[in-house]
């Protein structure tokens, strides 16, 4: 074990918490040949094996699970190190980790780019995640901030509004429904309707938005990728709900249009969000004032949607913290 490697266990550990050494090639931007011989390497230094398949499945060995709990162990270990170095070098030099849910990769990246113009010697570590992947990196450790919709329940942690989030639905520039004002949201029952998939944020917030009437929709197709969902609706494939900060290029373009239904835009807020007796070092302490500050003018300023959204009647927001 003496030769074992950080690299080797933090390998070791996405594989097993995926049980999967594609997805975890993917979570850490490896091939799946690197993944899998970090791995034996690993066993190389353990002397057992640390998996082994059924079918087409992957199971840890009972060396494996012990050997779980202590990578978890010594990554922790790291990490409190990294924060401790991290509060003796304060926001210039430090380190910012922080991960995001991916309807905001549209503007996130952006707002980074104002902060560390300000604060030289910062470098970052940005994830894009998948709400049920973010509250993974909270519930581990693995972020000092994240940024979504919807706050975690059932955690120990502090969530704050920091900007408004608007949700809309979306048609082709032909779509018949396409300059009518108005319309009643039963007009859309027998519309096909494109769809993330269930469990996102996008989905949690369509239900909310159309106020237990999802049922009465018609899901066409449940995609993961919001990307695919603007290019089928361009399309024109169906209509969509969606983040109104991740269809401000296509608005601008005429690609997309807004369709005015009554009560919308659906209004949520963004949240900065960490664990509550986290010890969070001067650079994220100061990214989230930043946000608290000024990442509400900055988004609007970036995506432009209060321009690009036609004045419509607004439902009250669908989330209380």
């Amino acid at each position: 074990m003496k030769n074992a490697t950080l690299r080797q266990l933090k390998v070791f550990e996405t594989v097993a918490r995926h049980l999967s050494f594609s997805r975890a090639a993917e979570e850490l931007h490896l091939t799946q040949p690197a993944v899998s011989t970090q791995v034996r390497q690993l066993e190389g230094h353990v002397g057992l094996p640390l998996f082994e398949q059924l079918g087409k499945k992957i199971y840890l060995t009972p060396a494996g699970i012990e050997m779980l709990h202590y990578s978890r162990s010594i990554m922790q270990q790291f990490r409190e190190a990294e924060d401790a170095m991290s509060q003796l070098k304060g926001i210039s030099g430090g380190r910012l980790n922080v991960a995001v849910i991916s309807a905001g990769d549209y503007f996130f990246p952006r707002l980074l780019a104002q902060f560390m113009q300000r604060h030289d010697g910062v470098t970052l570590n940005l994830a894009v995640h998948n709400r049920e992947e973010l509250l993974h990196q909270l519930a581990g450790n693995l972020t000092d901030l994240a940024v979504m919709v919807r706050p975690p329940e059932g955690m120990d942690t502090i969530s704050e509004p920091f900007a408004p989030h608007p949700y809309v639905i979306v048609a082709a520039p032909g779509h018949r429904l396409v300059g009518a004002r108005g319309i009643p949201l039963a007009a859309l029952a027998d519309e096909a309707f494109v769809a993330r998939e269930k469990g996102s944020d996008t989905w949690n917030s369509m239900q909310e938005g159309f106020a237990g009437r999802l049922s009465n929709m018609r899901i066409a197709m449940e995609i993961k990728s919001t990307e695919t969902i603007k290019q089928a609706v361009i399309a024109n494939m169906g209509i969509a709900f969606l983040s109104a900060h991740t269809v401000g290029l296509e608005l601008q373009t005429g690609n997309l249009a807004v369709l005015d239904i009554e009560g919308f835009p659906v209004m949520l807020n963004w949240y900065v969000v960490h664990r509550k007796n986290k010890r969070l070092p001067p650079v994220a302490l100061a990214f989230k004032h930043f946000l608290m500050e000024e990442g509400a003018s900055l988004i609007q300023r970036i995506t432009g949607v209060d321009r690009l959204i036609r004045p419509q009647r607004q439902s009250p927001s669908v989330h209380k913290q």
